[in-house]
């Protein structure tokens, strides 16, 4: 049986280029996930205690109770 021999030969692609997006690594992704989940948390939270300071300086005590319920899920530990 002969052997056969490959000859390459190369010519300059003129088509248009394909870029290749890079997957990001599953760890930067849940750890940009955690962070930005951590800022929205203390974000909100600040504001409730915000508007429930303002609820308490203006002696309203229909939205200092329907805002103390929001709040209770920011406190809640198990």
């Amino acid at each position: 049986m002969k052997k056969e021999k490959l000859v390459y030969r190369f010519y300059r692609y003129d088509g248009e280029v394909l870029y290749a997006r890079r997957e990001l690594p599953f760890e930067i992704k849940l750890t940009s996930q955690l962070i930005l989940d951590e800022i929205c948390f203390n974000w909100n939270k600040k504001k409730l205690e915000s508007e429930l300071n303002h609820a308490i300086d203006t002696n309203s005590k229909e939205a200092f109770l329907r805002l103390s319920e929001l709040y209770r899920n920011y406190i809640w530990e198990s």
